[in-house]
């Protein structure tokens, strides 16, 4: 909820903005978020579905999203024009807010069927580990 709560505000904001620092910042931010959820994810639902994804024609899908916004985002950190960023900032939001919806529609149905309780627990515990260090 917290992420869409930001693509809100940063499709509210993005066309006020005037500078192409503006954006920028709101980029990095962006990207600093987007970053850690990804690295979370990847390490702890896409590894252990990976088997699953080939079985339901996304076992690329999901690296390439992450790919795509990842070049959204490095091409609104690095535009000159408060125009271009802006597009590209807004790109990344949408890309986002699919790939978002794509996780909550067959990622995490599909841990709880696929995955055992234990390992669910497992892996949720593993997620409160980490962001307890982050918190350090």
């Amino acid at each position: 909820m917290m992420f869409h709560n930001l693509f809100d505000h940063i499709e509210r904001t993005a066309p006020r903005l005037k500078t192409a620092s503006e954006i920028k910042m709101l980029a990095a931010l962006l990207d600093s978020m987007l970053e850690a959820h990804s690295r979370t994810e990847d390490d702890l639902f896409i590894g252990p579905l990976e088997h699953c994804f080939g079985q339901i024609g996304h076992r690329e899908t999901f690296h390439q999203e992450h790919e795509q916004i990842e070049e959204c985002l490095k091409q609104a950190q690095s535009g000159k024009r408060p125009r271009q960023a802006r597009q590209w900032l807004l790109a990344a939001v949408d890309c986002s807010r699919k790939h978002f919806d794509k996780e909550e529609r067959i990622v995490f149905p599909l841990a709880e069927r696929v995955l055992k309780a234990k390992t669910l627990t497992d892996l949720g515990q593993e997620w409160v580990k980490r962001r307890a260090a982050t918190l350090k």
